[in-house]
Parts: structure tokens; C-alpha cells; sequence
């Protein structure tokens, strides 16, 4: 078995305002989706990049899995939950092809 090619070099840099889609694969049929709900179409910022792995989406039906770039990105706490107080922070990590330019 020959190992999965690498893939580019991250597409955002630590600090980038990031948009995660506001996607929901699951209406349109069976899938495995690592991005949380609760982070969908909110803005982040990206904290670092750490590293491509093998797509989970595609590793969880056995599929090929095309290594992607995984981040840390930060989220304010308050808007995604409705509570916590101003500073309170969530961080995610998030595959690259979940992620927009802000």
C-alpha cells in the first residue's frame, strides 16, 4: 500500500479570521463529520496549524483519505453557548476544507 500524498502547505496563517461553512452534510445522506455543530458558520481565528492528517470523513467508510491540514482555532465562548462572559474563549480543531477566509 502506498502512503497518501502530502498535501500543500497550510492555507491560513496563526491569526487568520476564519469562517467555518455553514454546511450540513448530514441532511443529505449517511456521513462522519468531525466539525462540531456549535461551530458552523461562526468566525475563529486560527491559533496554528497542526499538521495534515487523513480525512476522518473519508477514513470512517473506508474511502481513500486525502491528507488535509488540521487547525486550532479559537472561538469567543459567549455567542456559541449564550453564556460566559466577555473573553471566555472555545478552541476547535478544525480540518482545512471546513474552513473560509473571513
Amino acid at each position: 500500500m502506498s502512503a497518501a500524498p502530502e498535501t500543500a502547505a497550510p492555507r491560513f496563517a496563526p491569526g487568520a479570521q476564519v469562517r467555518v461553512k455553514d454546511d450540513w452534510p448530514e441532511t443529505r445522506g449517511p456521513c462522519h463529520i468531525r466539525t462540531p455543530y456549535y461551530v458552523r458558520g461562526r468566525m475563529g481565528q486560527v491559533v496554528r496549524p497542526l499538521g495534515a492528517f487523513p480525512n476522518p470523513e473519508d477514513l470512517a467508510f473506508a474511502r481513500p483519505a486525502p491528507r488535509r491540514q488540521l487547525y486550532h482555532v479559537l472561538f469567543e465562548q459567549p455567542p456559541i453557548w449564550n453564556e460566559g462572559k466577555a473573553g471566555d474563549t472555545v478552541m476547535v480543531e478544525i480540518f482545512e476544507h471546513w474552513l473560509e477566509e473571513a
